[in-house]
């Protein structure tokens, strides 16, 4: 059971933040200001009340699997964690809620895209890490091989 949630958590996280990275992409690219500020509105409501919980699930669960397991993949993806936790509290977190209050004002100004591109690096730095963790646990759980 604690596979079934930790593996329903990690993908939910994942896709929340990859939906996130690519709505905000295309809207910057193709959608007004008024859309812009929708996106970034949706980002923290309902999205961060769905990934908060997904990203704390998806760490309590692979604490608890990685209890009575040991080993160079495990040990690379409790590296990983304190890293993409501390990237969601101190840089994602703040920064959906800083541009979330700068466009539903409509200050699309030089905070706005600064603090935008930060995010973007942020979000895609967690998105490659949450993928290599999810490479990891796949060959520890036997669904792909590890090269030899």
């Amino acid at each position: 059971m604690k596979q079934i949630i930790h593996r329903i958590a990690a993908i939910t996280a994942t896709l929340c933040i990859a939906l996130f990275f690519i709505s905000t992409i295309i809207v910057e690219l193709f959608g007004s200001n008024e859309s812009i500020a929708t996106i970034k509105s949706i980002i923290v409501w309902p999205g961060l009340f769905i990934l908060v919980p997904a990203i704390a699930i998806t760490g309590a669960s692979g604490f608890a699997l990685a209890k009575s397991r040991s080993g160079k993949l495990i040990k690379s993806k409790m590296l990983r964690m304190p890293f993409i936790a501390m990237n969601g509290l101190l840089i994602l977190l703040p920064s959906a809620i800083f541009l979330d209050h700068l466009a539903a004002s409509g200050n699309f100004d030089t905070r706005f895209y600064l603090v935008q591109g930060i995010e973007l690096i942020a979000g895609l730095i967690n998105l490659v890490l949450m993928g290599m963790n999810m490479r990891d646990g796949l060959k520890l759980s036997g669904k792909i091989h590890a090269r030899l």
